[in-house]
């Protein structure tokens, strides 16, 4: 006589430890930003990006580079200090504000979060000021 060796309870089991690892992997995504990626914007003072999950203040944040003026050909790129960064009430929106509005020229702006999962998650992109 063969015996059954998994019940349904150890199936179930088995399968809801199976659909674990796929929630696991999930990580919060940039869905939005002001100015948003490729753009060109007049002089902005505050900067947003809005993401999929909460992130965990303390552990985010971004750099700010102008990397390129008007009529300055060889431009050395230029780290932007002085601007504060918060996250927003939702938890899902972090806000930078700048001490003053950018001047005209093109930047990189690199960000880095840690979401609820613990993982740092990074990301770049680029705009322009007129």
């Amino acid at each position: 006589m063969r015996r059954n060796l998994f019940t349904p309870a150890m199936l179930a089991a088995a399968f809801g430890l199976a659909a674990l690892p796929s929630a696991a992997l999930a990580h919060p995504k940039l869905l939005s930003s002001s100015p948003a990626a490729d753009a060109t914007v007049s002089k902005p003072t505050r900067l947003t990006l809005s993401f999929s999950e909460k992130l965990l203040a303390p552990l985010s944040g971004v750099d700010l580079t102008m990397t390129g003026m008007p009529g300055m050909a060889d431009h050395a790129p230029m780290p932007i200090k002085g601007f504060k960064t918060a996250v927003d009430g939702d938890g899902k929106t972090m806000i930078v504000t700048l001490p003053r509005a950018l001047p005209a020229g093109s930047y990189d702006l690199n960000w880095h979060i840690v979401g609820a999962d613990q993982h740092k998650i990074a990301g770049k992109y680029s705009f322009s000021v007129k």
